[in-house]
């Protein structure tokens, strides 16, 4: 996969409303289930578009980016009350264990998905900790979205969790994306 992340420059397109046509907040919160005591990390949260949707939801929501500029956009954008941005690689994350009890990731599970971060994220969920995948697929017909050289295909990132431990409890391709919902392993 050609690891690369959403040009800072670009970071205005992120907020287009154009992109709930591959996630909509109302099938992103059904797939993630958020609870008013729940705390949430956003998965390369770019500028907020996706975490201003669950933050109303959940105690607290980690807004994790590897750019600080993107944090720097959403915090000029304003940042809801129980957000924190968090500046760090998905493989290294700056969480104790256990302290998640769901995160999700839309539209950059291709940007970071590695064996690394997928055993960083088994740490920091809770045990049988919710994690949302909604991402392009590598089946899709380019409409949108990075290259398809640069996405995982349903099955390649199922079988990826599944070798860091994750229990999928759906999984859905569709058209240009899929989602997948897989919990966190026991340990």
């Amino acid at each position: 996969m050609g690891f690369h992340t959403f040009d800072p420059e670009r970071a205005p397109a992120l907020e287009d409303a154009s992109r709930y046509r591959w996630c909509s907040r109302e099938e992103l919160l059904s797939l993630l289930e958020p609870c008013d005591k729940h705390v949430v990390a956003d998965l390369g949260s770019g500028t907020g578009f996706f975490a201003d949707d669950v933050a109303p939801y959940v105690d607290t929501l980690y807004a994790i980016d590897v750019q600080a500029e993107m944090h720097e956009f959403y915090r000029e954008k304003g940042l809801p009350e129980n957000v924190d941005t968090l500046h760090a690689n998905t493989d290294d994350l700056p969480l104790a264990d256990d302290s998640l009890d769901a995160a999700f990731s839309v539209d950059t599970y291709h940007e970071f998905a590695s064996d690394d971060s997928l055993s960083e994220l088994a740490r920091v969920l809770k045990p049988g900790g919710r994690l949302v995948t909604v991402d392009w697929s590598a089946t899709g017909e380019q409409a949108s979205g990075p290259p398809l050289t640069e996405r995982f295909a349903l099955g390649d990132a199922v079988s990826q969790l599944q070798d860091a431990g994750f229990s999928i409890r759906r999984a859905t391709d569709r058209l240009e994306t899929y989602t997948c919902v897989a919990h966190a392993p026991d340990r």
